[in-house]
């Protein structure tokens, strides 16, 4: 037990995370510069060392961290992701299994797990998934009955655009996300004058509208994620752990031993103060 405790403090030592963190940048930049056909093959062969030195350092990390935490480290969704991300990049890159190569970069987000604040930024995208699916949903609501009255509409006027649902859908989304749609609007206005107004009414509504929500959702859920971590560290201040609470009494300890240490040397020496 006490080797496993002494490795968990290893483990979750800031300076052994700075260590993971310098790790998987520099494997994100040999695994970038891999894809380059301009170097050498000495070249290359240094760079895939270099790939394997840095797969061997993960692996390393991750056993001493299931050892340290035991089967609690399967409780954080956190450690999941690095384990699957590991073991897909453990997975021998030949034969069937050659597109697993490609899927070695996945380390690089491990970079999320390892850094706080993106980890936060990421809770906090989580959090905003429930407000988001619903946000989509209405999203997807006002998209169809936008296709459906467009290809009634201007199938005629411009057919490149708007013959079928699938086409008039395609084009509503290249519309919403500001994508060349004038260009749309004046071909179908050359038949249609008056169709302005659908695409005006249909940008407002689902651009400035509807993907602004998505926005404010987000903000939102990260709002919310650091409230609350904000109040589980005034928490922990309030009422701290039975590890800081024996922390602080050792120091209270220590304080009343040297008291009545120097307490005793002045008494011993005869004219101490």
């Amino acid at each position: 037990m006490a080797v496993r405790a002494r490795i968990r403090t290893i483990v979750e030592h800031r300076r052994f995370q700075n260590f993971i963190i310098v790790v998987i940048l520099a494997n994100a930049a040999t695994l970038g510069l891999e894809t380059s056909t301009g170097f050498s093959a000495d070249t290359h062969e240094l760079l895939h060392a270099a790939d394997r030195v840095a797969m061997f350092v993960f692996t390393a990390e991750l056993a001493l961290r299931i050892y340290g935490h035991g089967w609690k480290f399967f409780k954080d969704p956190w450690n999941v992701f690095d384990f699957v991300v590991i073991t897909i990049a453990l997975i021998p890159a030949t034969g069937p299994f050659t597109i697993l190569r490609a899927l070695r970069v996945l380390r690089v987000l491990r970079l999320m797990a390892a850094v706080p604040a993106m980890k936060r930024v990421v809770n906090g995208l989580l959090a905003a998934i429930p407000g988001l699916v619903s946000i989509a949903a209405l999203l997807a609501l006002i998209l169809y009955v936008a296709a459906v009255m467009a290809t009634q509409m201007f199938r005629h006027a411009a057919p490149e655009y708007f013959d079928d649902m699938g086409t008039s859908l395609f084009t509503l989304f290249q519309t919403m996300t500001g994508e060349a749609w004038p260009d749309v609007a004046r071909t179908v206005m050359h038949e249609e004058p008056v169709a302005w107004l659908f695409f005006v009414v249909y940008i407002v509504v689902s651009t400035f509208a509807v993907l602004n929500l998505f926005i404010a959702v987000i903000v939102s859920g990260l709002e919310h994620q650091h409230a609350e971590e904000a109040a589980l560290e005034n928490s922990q201040a309030a009422h701290p752990t039975p590890n800081q609470q024996l922390v602080e009494e050792v120091r209270s300890l220590r304080t009343e031993i040297a008291a009545l240490r120097a307490e005793i040397v002045a008494n011993a020496v005869p004219g101490a103060p």
